[in-house]
């Protein structure tokens, strides 16, 4: 089990890092409401995907 969670620790950190990149780069090209919008949306996915993360670790 301890190698499936650091398994899981590592997918949610490329999902946390790859969301990061990715509304950087969006941010440039979309409008800014649009950009906005989909800042608040990865934010709320990063809190949720460090939820989870903190579950493991217990």
């Amino acid at each position: 089990m301890p190698d499936d969670q650091n398994e899981i620790e590592k997918l949610i950190d490329t999902m946390i890092a790859g969301g990061d990149e990715l509304v950087a780069n969006l941010k440039t090209i979309l409008p800014e409401s649009l950009a906005e919008s989909m800042i608040l949306f990865h934010d709320s996915n990063v809190i949720n995907l460090k939820k989870i993360k903190e579950f493991l670790n217990k």
